[in-house]
């Protein structure tokens, strides 16, 4: 039994219609120029086409199609206003909605999963689900205690699913590029596919959940709901009220804005310091501005955190390096930032780059970072974007040359995904204090025994 579309060839055949309309789309619009209408309106009429399909068919397919359509909504603040604008609202109905599961589905899987007297473990239980995404949805409901919680399902067939369509989007993405201008889909793809494993065990979830509740319990600034009770493919969890984060970026105040910006950075920051676990899955749809109580001043607002299915274990926290690197780019040290590049990996041994010039690839980056109060825009992301992806450009040419290490990826990923949201927030963040408090390697620069330098 499934609801999700499970036929490799069926699942392949719509996600070939996304480059494949493209190019007819483009046909169109010239049809449509030699008519005499203009480019710009040709234009914005393909990208909001573009858009609606992009929309309709990776949240039909729900899987691993909706999985990549939530990654790339973080990053459509680095695009140009003309390309980002028509693909804005599609792209962020992706972060917490997708066509749900049909209410007799879900009554046999939960007999499936919990057994036959599954309806006893609750008092009530809505069969319409109050949100679905990539590998499942969830159901509002109240326990058999009293508690208000959220009963996560997971989509029959979602593993299969996830797997098919990583497989088949990672073999035409250089097609998928004119979807998303700007984006290297290949790398993002693949590491999407190579999680795929542990997101689709709700176990591991539980236990990171637990993990981040117990730590953040009684915290004025961020709050996980805790862990009620789960199997492999089924999560109940307490009931999260509050404000979607993504209603906070179409419709907030500036103080919400700031107030869920600051605690976004407070959370990567020190969130991974305190329970050695890097949340992986930063898109607007986990995330909520939860009031105290009614009427209550924005400033003691907290952050609420959910869908803890994909994380990165770091024990010791974030990499010391990263710190430490930082620091002394901060403090314009040209040659013991090029040193420490070079231990880390991010500079291959063959390699000889200019250290002066690294540095000037890497302050315009760290902005946020130079300031006590910085306020994150998607013009100032637009600005590094275009400066990087510029061929003509220094930058451009010496960010091919610098590597990525693969313990790397994910952290960067994330710091990307994070960045992302705060210019989609336009939030004032004290950055530099989060750092401070959070980052290894940062407060005081070492060097690389751990003693002050």
């Amino acid at each position: 039994m499934s609801d999700l579309p499970r036929k490799a060839v069926t699942r392949t055949a719509k996600l070939a219609t996304l480059p494949l309309s493209f190019a007819g789309r483009a046909t169109w619009g010239l049809g449509k120029r030699i008519g005499g209408r203009s480019a710009e309106r040709v234009g914005s009429e393909l990208q909001q086409r573009t858009a609606q399909q992009l929309f309709s068919v990776l949240g039909e397919l729900k899987g691993g199609a909706m999985k990549l359509g939530q990654a790339l909504s973080v990053f459509e603040s680095a695009l140009p206003e003309s390309v980002a604008a028509p693909y804005r609202a599609a792209l962020t109905k992706l972060q917490d909605a997708a066509p749900p599961m049909p209410a007799a589905s879900v009554r046999a899987v939960l007999a499936e999963r919990m057994g036959e007297d599954w309806r006893e473990r609750f008092e009530e239980f809505d069969e319409q689900p109050a949100s679905a995404a990539s590998i499942g949805q969830v159901h509002r409901a109240v326990w058999h205690d009293g508690r208000e919680v959220a009963v996560k399902i997971q989509y029959p067939g979602a593993g299969e699913a996830l797997l098919s369509d990583l497989t088949q989007l990672g073999r035409f993405a250089r097609l998928l590029g004119p979807l998303v201008p700007g984006m290297d889909i290949k790398p993002l793809i693949a590491e999407l596919r190579e999680r795929l494993s542990e997101e689709l065990d709700y176990r591991l979830e539980a236990q990171a959940q637990r993990r981040y509740a117990e730590e953040f319990s009684g915290d004025p600034g961020i709050q996980v709901p805790r862990v009620v009770w789960h199997g492999e493919t089924l999560l109940v969890s307490e009931w999260l009220d509050g404000v979607p984060l993504s209603r906070v970026i179409s419709h907030g105040s500036p103080e919400e804005r700031d107030r869920a910006g600051q605690l976004l950075a407070r959370f990567l920051f020190t969130g991974t310091a305190r329970t050695g676990l890097l949340h992986a899955d930063t898109h607007p749809g986990n995330f909520r501005l939860v009031p105290p109580e009614p009427g209550a001043p924005v400033d003691s607002w907290r952050l609420g955190v959910m869908d803890f299915g994909a994380v990165n274990r770091l024990p010791d926290g974030l990499p010391p390096a990263i710190g430490r690197a930082l620091r002394m780019t901060l403090d314009g040290k040209a040659e013991e930032v090029y040193a420490e590049l070079c231990a880390e990996g991010f500079v291959k041994p063959a390699l000889e780059l200019d250290p002066e010039a690294v540095l000037d690839y890497l302050l315009p980056i760290i902005e946020p970072a130079q300031v006590p109060e910085f306020t994150f825009s998607r013009e100032w992301l637009r600005r590094q974007a275009g400066r990087i992806a510029d061929p003509r450009s220094q930058a451009h040419q010496l960010g091919r040359q610098l590597n990525l290490p693969p313990s790397y990826l994910l952290i960067h990923r994330v710091t990307l995904s994070t960045i992302g949201v705060l210019c989609q927030l336009g939030a004032r963040v004290r950055l530099r204090e989060e750092l401070v408090a959070g980052l290894p390697g940062f407060r005081v620069g070492v060097d690389r025994s751990g003693a002050p330098a």
